[in-house]
């Protein structure tokens, strides 16, 4: 389930059970910086340590990628998703046909959305927002683990990096363990990572290197603020992501009739913790119950630095048979 969120409430909460949960197809997990770890600086206000740089303009046209493309995974929407951007790659998080809810797969896509290989991490989370770190030709998925309870309400309680092996079984360090309802973002053009928690009872946002993340260094966050309310209407929370000092956010709910579309990407400075901009996207308008999920950063082989946007659909209403749909925008702004 996506998060239901009401107007100027930054997350729901979601009760706890076996925090420390350690799901099937984990190996060698270590804890680092865990329960009780606490982020430099007021939750209040943003760390402005961000440098400045371009935003995309979210009232552009959008332009396809993919559409209506199988996941290893076929009978459960899409998720998050992220870029490899140095080893050309696309990685999709969705839950494991016949799981608990809170069992997820990691498929590894091409650019036309063809499976490349597929992992899988038992009782994880939700998969609303995952990262990719690439370490020379191999890439590390970064993502929630440990869910807070075996069912598709389940929420991540610590960040899990493991190498992707088509087929492997995860190698897993756990990072931020005890936190409540956590994921992730990267910024594969700045190098940076987001990590988006529940502190206080607030959604909160702080920023990373990713490679002083990646050696479980957390102590200096580039940005640290509540995330703030979307809209004055109650919204569907469904994904995130970073580039450069803004934040991109998604949410909006599916629908059967294109004309009931309320899928929105807002842009927040991350400087301010304030929102820049918001606008409704019509991508994809066609496709069947088509459903916003997740957002992620690429700059293609020529250059340009893209904004995709995920969206979940189906061939019927009734057909069981869920399909990933991928669209960007491309025009960045002063």
């Amino acid at each position: 389930m996506p998060e239901r969120m009401q107007p100027g409430v930054t997350g729901s909460t979601f009760s706890r059970r076996s925090l420390l949960r350690t799901g099937g197809g984990l190996v060698a997990t270590t804890a680092l910086l865990g329960a009780g770890a606490v982020f430099a600086g007021p939750a209040s206000a943003a760390i402005t340590a961000m440098p400045t740089s371009k935003r995309f303009d979210l009232t552009e046209p959008s332009y396809d990628e993919f559409r209506s493309k199988l996941l290893h995974e076929s009978h459960h929407v899409m998720q998050g998703f992220a870029f490899d951007n140095q080893n050309v790659r696309i990685f999709i998080v969705n839950a494991r046909n016949g799981g608990t809810g809170d069992d997820l797969c990691v498929t590894q896509v091409n650019f036309s959305g063809e499976i490349q290989g597929s992992m899988h991490l038992n009782n994880a989370g939700h998969g609303v927002s995952i990262g990719v770190e690439p370490v020379g030709t191999d890439s590390y998925i970064w993502m929630e683990c440990d869910s807070n309870g075996p069912t598709g309400d389940g929420r991540g309680t610590a960040l899990a990096r493991f190498k992707f092996v088509n087929g492997g079984t995860p190698s897993v360090k756990k990072f931020l363990t005890g936190s409540d309802t956590i994921t992730c973002a990267t910024d594969p053009i700045n190098k940076r990572i987001a990590v988006r928690r529940k502190e206080n009872g607030k959604m909160t946002i702080s920023v990373f290197s990713l490679a002083s993340a990646a050696a479980g260094d957390f102590s200096t966050p580039l940005a640290h603020f509540p995330q703030p309310a979307l809209s004055d209407k109650q919204v569907t929370f469904q994904g995130y992501t970073i580039y450069g000092q803004y934040l991109y956010t998604l949410d909006g709910e599916g629908h059967e009739n294109p004309a009931d579309i309320n899928s929105y990407v807002t842009c927040i400075d991350m400087n301010t913790g304030k929102v820049k901009s918001r606008a409704l996207t019509k991508a994809g308008k066609s496709l069947v119950y088509r459903e916003p999920e997740g957002l992620g950063i690429y700059r293609s082989l020529a250059g340009e630095t893209r904004l995709y946007m995920g969206f979940g659909s189906r061939s019927s209403i009734g057909n069981i048979n869920r399909y990933a749909n991928l669209f960007y925008k491309n025009v960045l702004i002063d």
